[in-house]
């Protein structure tokens, strides 16, 4: 308990920087009471609007929730929602002079929501990998970052709208390893070739199935695709999330380079309401933890009770420092 409470003490002498896909959350709440004249389908009377950050960005307010300083780069458009965007991260206090402008249009996703249910999504959005240019600028940042600021961690949050290729990591491995800086990615399917040297990758189930090739049915092949992620991609370590299974960590030994150990950490949730956004809340305090100076397995904990947290709320929610002790210090 002392020592997961100097941990999270010690979030806020350690800065992130956040690099990947940016998203703009957009909420349309209504009732519904009628069906149209024109098709059928329901008239939504809207009664509410609202904005969140969405993607890396919100991986960047979960940091800055947890008393972190972070730096954010990655990709917006020239339009009003880059105008809203930019916004609700100035609010946050997320440093944003690593966001580009481009002419692709900024990622929104819209939901319409009636009576607590989705309605309708609709995206608007560009997933084509950005261009040359953009991508010189965008590593600019970085590398400049990485030199001059003191970074104590990358996070790659990966959403496959552009902004992450195999080039861009390749990149950020090679700046980041003579330093020494911890770079964890949130993957997705179809790059997990990408991610091959970074620190960790933290895939929810059915990504570590897909990016293995092994179907994960039971404890047996969970293990086995943990650990062939692990190999194949040359990483120190896999965290696999498994809803409200919890955890499993994949590390190698340190005794013996050619053994993997598992570690199963149970979840700590004692509701489960909304899995929105948990994979961000999850990467953003694993990865503030192990800057901060926690072991593997004590990100890994520390990470889990804040999961714990924001699955017992309704859409994507972020944790305060004081929040995950009082968690931590109900448990023990």
């Amino acid at each position: 308990m002392k020592q997961a409470e100097r941990l999270i003490e010690r979030f806020s002498e350690s800065t992130i920087l956040v690099v990947g896909d940016l998203i703009l959350d957009r909420y349309i709440w209504g009732k519904v009471s009628r069906i149209s004249p024109e098709a059928p389908v329901p008239v939504v009377e809207v009664t509410r609007e609202d904005f969140l950050l969405g993607g890396a960005a919100n991986v960047a307010a979960n940091i800055v929730s947890l008393g972190g300083r972070v730096s954010i780069a990655g990709v917006t458009g020239n339009d009003r929602a880059r105008d809203v965007f930019m916004e609700l991260m100035e609010e946050k206090g997320i440093d944003t002079s690593g966001v580009i402008s481009d002419r692709r249009p900024t990622t929104v996703k819209t939901r319409v929501i009636a009576h607590h249910q989705q309605v309708v999504r609709f995206d608007r959005e560009d997933h084509t990998g950005i261009n040359s240019e953009i991508f010189k600028k965008l590593l600019s940042f970085i590398q400049d970052r990485i030199k001059k600021d003191k970074i104590d961690a990358i996070i790659i949050s990966d959403y496959k709208k552009g902004v992450v290729s195999r080039e861009l990591v390749k990149a950020i491995i090679k700046y980041s390893r003579p330093a020494g800086i911890f770079v964890a990615v949130d993957p997705k399917v179809g790059h997990f070739p990408f991610y091959k040297g970074v620190s960790i990758i933290t895939p929810n189930l059915k990504e570590a199935s897909e990016g293995s090739g092994v179907e994960i049915k039971d404890e047996a092949s969970l293990i086995r695709a943990g650990k062939k992620l692990l190999r194949t991609l040359s990483l120190e370590a896999v965290l696999i999330t498994r809803g409200e299974e919890g955890m499993s960590l994949f590390m190698k030994d340190k005794n013996r380079k050619d053994e993997i150990k598992h570690y199963y950490i149970p979840t700590r949730a004692k509701k489960v309401f909304d899995v929105t956004g948990a994979g961000d809340t999850v990467i953003a305090t694993f990865t503030l933890a192990r800057a901060s100076g926690a072991s593997m397995i004590e990100a890994c904990e520390i990470a889990n009770y804040a999961a714990g947290i924001v699955v017992g709320e309704i859409g994507t929610a972020t944790v305060t420092p004081e929040q995950l002790k009082e968690a931590i210090k109900e448990a023990v």
